[in-house]
């Protein structure tokens, strides 16, 4: 069967549809391509699930309903048998209805009666894991004792040596990356300040310290290089905005120790299988946690709170105001201890 999966938008989200796709692929006659923003692409690329990512010719939140029509009918040549769409729009149904694609698999969403035709259903009154509630959308998952395997994003060894040698850090050296953004917004932010404390007692026992995130995180990872000594910036590196995500796949793949808020990067770091340490403030890690074993929380509340901006100056969340450097470290050290199997 050839089917045509309708990705998520967030790079977190496209991580854990990669058990979805492993449930798929169970019966190996099945092929996926995966239609999907153009900043998940890396992603999918790791993924040998994937027969073929397609890149969504749509920004986040565009509907352009001609335009959807249109591609939909380019895409019919393709002669899928099945969609799979993962998010809850009306509009991300619009191009597997044009498509033709008889089998349109997905939940009811934004009153998507006859677009989807498949409509699956997830028990609203339990707590369950943002792959459990995917892998409603595979036809096999009906056998409740089924077990539904984790992300495991592929290495690139070459990259790795490639950017080792651009930027000159060593790969042998033990290194902590940090990934300090969050799409959320501040609130979802453990402060600046608190990640420079942790980031110079590394730098000071000759670790190397990576900075991993994307454009939008230049300003706040500039934040954390500027309150750390000049002294030991030569073991500093700032990859945010200069680097694509698959290298960051290969950077947190090589690192002994990874620090982070909860962000897409923090599922690729768990997909990966690096010790992680995750920052939980606002959010909950009841339904989107690390899927790792060797994955570690830190919440300070129970509570789930939407807001984006924390009551704090900075905007930051007061739960992750109350997690301090000294039990960050301390948590940390005993994620290297952990004897790798």
């Amino acid at each position: 069967m050839k089917i045509l999966v309708v990705g998520p938008s967030w790079v977190g989200d496209a991580v854990m549809a990669q058990s979805l796709y492993k449930l798929i692929l169970q019966e190996t006659k099945n092929k996926i391509d995966v239609l999907a923003p153009q900043w998940t692409l890396g992603v999918l690329d790791r993924m040998k699930e994937v027969e073929t990512s397609i890149c969504s010719p749509f920004d986040h939140g565009e509907f352009k309903f001609c335009k959807r029509v249109e591609f939909g009918r380019s895409m019919e040549s393709r002669s899928y048998d099945q969609a799979i769409i993962l998010t809850n729009s009306l509009k991300s149904a619009l191009i597997p209805y044009f498509s033709k694609i008889p089998k349109r698999t997905g939940w009811l969403g934004e009153m998507r009666y006859g677009l989807i035709n498949d409509i699956r259903k997830f028990d609203r009154t339990k707590d369950i894991l943002m792959i459990e509630k995917f892998a409603v959308l595979a036809d096999d998952i009906s056998n409740k004792s089924i077990k539904i395997p984790w992300p495991s994003l592929s290495i690139n060894p070459d990259n790795l040596l490639r950017l080792s040698n651009n930027f000159s850090f060593d790969i042998e050296r033990k290194t902590l990356s940090i990934c300090p953004g969050a799409e959320f917004g501040p609130s979802k932010r453990w402060p600046t300040n608190y990640f420079a404390e942790v980031v110079l007692n590394y730098l000071s026992k000759d670790w190397q310290v990576f900075i991993l995130g994307s454009s939008k995180d230049v300003k706040i990872s500039s934040e954390i290089k500027e309150k750390v000594p000049a002294q030991y910036h030569q073991n500093l590196f700032n990859f945010t905005g200069s680097t694509k995500i698959t290298d960051a796949i290969d950077i947190l793949s090589n690192s002994n120790l990874v620090l982070t808020n909860d962000s897409g990067l923090m599922h690729i770091a768990a997909a990966v299988d690096s010790k992680l340490l995750a920052l939980y403030g606002p959010t909950s890690p009841d339904f989107t946690p690390p899927l790792s074993k060797k994955a570690k929380i830190i919440k300070k509340v129970s509570e789930v709170d939407k807001t984006r901006r924390g009551s704090d100056a900075g905007g930051y969340h007061p739960s992750l105001l109350m997690i301090k450097p000294d039990e960050v470290m301390e948590n940390l050290d005993s994620l290297e201890k952990i004897v790798s199997v």
